[in-house]
């Protein structure tokens, strides 16, 4: 006997991915290549709503639901994107354990219509791995305008397998597609896949192990195993053990002698590829026509907006319009939805004194508890609302990917992975739901790097802090009414951010995060018209309503505790002005006072309230108070010390210090580490004060010399 199959604590690995179910109910698992619209596909069957985007990554984690056909239900599994069964990441080996060890009755592998040829190697390797395989061609639509020709029967007769065309954002082909899948699942269409013929040599060592493999016991194809013992993926082994038992190779005379004939096992894991791409390359001859003019004019925009002379420039002009867009637009509605919830106070106050309640429940309730919520709503839900729907806009006509691409080397320097700039740029928006979308990166190692450096972008509840003191300072510096230095001071701030970001990356890849930089694969999607429904959808109710949600969950109760803070005292002065007393010494060294250290510890909650709290500590007022005019604010911040020093080193203080409570409590979820979350809040904070002391001591040696 060749090859021994040990059954040995099998289930406790294998029940992972297994999915229980009713009599007669199919599992039917959806794989597909990264942006081949996999998603999509899902909700088209599902009903479901789950998000989807044209970039890669967008699904990391399984989503499962379940469909009717003919009556009865069935369960579909949404595996992560991977462009091949030898995984590279967390999520593609999620997606290969699914489809090697899993109970799925059958496996639709959803492709591109409009780049077929990317999606086959996959196709190949699942068509090796079961018999059960729809071959789902998708964008239907799209290759239509692009003057693509597909001949899906013959495809369907080339490689033995059903074959489904698809447009699942406008469903055709969703109910085909179905009753495709649950046919093939309860064995009414037995499909007879066509395998890739290898090297000679390779698939006579195939045929030597075939006879002992057939003496498993395991659901897995015996031609995959014994390509996979061949080749010698090591991780893959490693997880066909854990799942199936340990696996070995008697004493073959034979398959030694062979073996030793074989190159090294990278040449071989290349031969088996170059086998079938060649495969791939005879389909596409013979089944897809091109017109080449239609895809060259997608190429020539690309030459532009990935080209090293104009790559950059374009993309820092569209980033700034979409920031313009979001801080100016957001100052109308933000004022009429602070007007209305300060109205919604005065009546709330009114029926206090109405019902005759004691000054310290309003005080509580309404001063603190009320007051606070209408800040974080007020200030964040409008530039939510605005910058989230031009960020899917972006994302939606595949400019995203393309700002991903143009980045990649500066982040490769920094040792880190070009994605992270798009989860940099969901951090404008907010600090959490940039943390979020790292799991869009596929290394855990860049992932966790990404995270711990998405907190050096300024967030919505940060622009107006650094908004207000440059404008105060400056417009009275500058003299100008046109509001330029404001905004250079702060792009200016969003840059030492991005640099800020680089640098801590580097150190980290350096140090307690060591590795080798992974390859970024990234497919360049068409560009498409975005689907307005959608974009509100996901903006609105994924993105906005999730993420502020979160902050009023967090800020509304620290509304109430600052309050009482600012209202007992001991001794002569409240609990606040000990605070404030405690931290000045510090807080002189580094180039601020003790009011405002008080403010950003007091503001940890939501980093909205940080200046409403250093104005009702300067004032003494008791709650949180409302400036009336820049100018008003500009006399209490220099009535109480304040010089253009305090100002920048407030302003470097509010980019850099520590993450808000939301934000530490999605890393803690995210990387499920209470040691992480901890290093997320103390790196920045370091760097936070070692800036503003540097900037301090430089300051007052430069104000010596001259």
């Amino acid at each position: 006997m060749g090859l021994t199959y040990q059954s040995t604590q099998n289930n406790a690995m294998t029940d992972l991915y297994r999915i229980d179910k009713e009599e007669g109910q199919f599992i039917i698992a959806l794989a597909g290549n990264p942006n081949t619209g996999k998603s999509t596909v899902f909700n088209a069957i599902t009903g479901l709503h789950q998000h989807t985007g044209n970039w890669p990554g967008k699904t990391v984690v399984n989503a499962r639901g379940e469909f009717r056909q003919e009556g009865k239900e069935n369960i579909l599994v949404d595996l992560p994107g991977t462009y091949s069964l030898f995984a590279s990441s967390v999520e593609e080996e999620v997606a290969r354990d699914f489809i090697c060890f899993g109970n799925a009755d059958a496996v639709i592998v959803v492709a591109d219509a409009t780049c077929l040829e990317r999606s086959l190697n996959l196709v190949f390797q699942v068509m090796e791995l079961t018999t059960k395989v729809v071959l789902c061609i998708n964008l239907i639509d799209e290759a239509k305008k692009r003057h693509i020709k597909i001949d899906a029967k013959g495809i369907e007769k080339d490689l033995g397998v059903p074959v489904v065309l698809c447009a699942a954002r406008s469903g055709i082909g969703v109910e085909k597609l179905k009753e495709t899948a649950v046919k093939v699942a309860a064995g009414e269409i037995i499909p007879k896949p066509v395998p890739v013929k290898y090297d000679d040599k390779v698939e006579e060592l195939i045929k030597l192990l075939l006879p002992d493999l057939r003496d498993t016991s395991a659901d897995v194809s015996v031609r995959w195993m014994a390509l996979r013992m061949l080749d010698g993926d090591e991780k893959l082994l490693s997880a066909m053990s854990a799942h199936m038992g340990e696996l070995a190779l008697e004493d073959n005379r034979s398959l030694s002698v062979l073996q030793k004939e074989l190159p090294d096992k990278e040449t071989l894991r290349d031969g088996i590829s170059e086998a079938i791409y060649r495969r791939i390359e005879d389909l596409k001859a013979k089944c897809i026509q091109e017109d080449s003019e239609v895809n060259a004019r997608d190429k020539k925009i690309d030459n532009i907006i990935t080209s090293k002379r104009f790559g950059l420039p374009i993309m820092l002009l569209v980033l700034a319009l979409v920031f313009w867009i979001t801080v100016t637009g957001a100052n109308i509605p933000s004022s009429l939805l602070a007007d209305l919830l300060f109205y919604i106070e005065d009546k709330f106050t009114d029926l206090f004194s109405y019902l005759n309640a004691p000054a310290w429940l309003h005080g509580v309730l309404i001063l603190g508890l009320y007051r606070t919520l209408a800040w974080v709503v007020s200030v964040m839900l409008p530039p939510m609302a605005i910058f989230f729907p031009l960020f899917t806009i972006l994302e939606d006509l595949g400019f995203l990917p393309r700002v991903a691409f143009n980045m990649d080397h500066l982040f490769k320097k920094a040792c880190a992975h070009g994605k992270q700039c798009l989860t940099m740029i969901m951090g404008f928006g907010c600090n959490a739901a940039g943390i979020v979308s790292c799991r869009i990166i596929e290394s855990p190692r860049e992932r966790m790097i990404a995270i711990l450096t998405n907190n050096f972008v300024p967030c919505n509840g940060r622009f107006p802090t650094l908004i207000a003191i440059s404008s105060v300072f400056l417009v009275a510096l500058g003299g100008n009414t046109f509001g330029i230095m404001p905004a250079l001071a702060v792009t200016a701030m969003i840059v030492i951010g991005i640099v800020v970001t680089l640098l801590v990356s580097y150190l980290l890849s350096k140090t307690v995060l060591k590795g080798i930089p992974s390859t970024f694969t990234l497919e360049l999607p068409p560009y498409r018209v975005p689907k307005i429904g959608r974009v509100l959808y996901t903006s609105m109710i994924d993105r906005s309503v999730f993420v502020l949600k979160r902050a009023v969950v967090v800020a509304a109760p620290a509304g109430a505790f600052i309050w009482i803070l600012a209202n007992i005292s001991v001794g002569d002065i409240s609990i606040l002005g000990h605070m404030v007393n405690f931290f000045d010494p510090f807080g002189r060294l580094i180039g601020l006072d003790g009011y405002i250290l008080m403010a950003f510890l007091l503001g940890l909650p939501a980093n909205e309230i940080v200046l409403p709290i250093l104005l009702m500590a300067y004032l003494s007022t008791g709650s949180m108070a409302e400036y009336d005019s820049l100018e008003a604010l500009r006399n209490i911040l220099v009535g109480h010390g304040w010089t253009y020093l305090t100002a920048l080193n407030t302003m470097l203080f509010s980019l850099l210090h520590w993450p808000c409570a939301t934000t530490l409590i999605t890393i803690r979820k995210e990387t499920g580490s209470i040691k992480w979350t901890i290093v997320s809040a103390l790196l920045p904070t370091i760097i936070a004060i070692a800036v503003c002391f540097c900037t301090t001591v430089i300051y007052k040696l430069v104000g010596k010399l001259f």
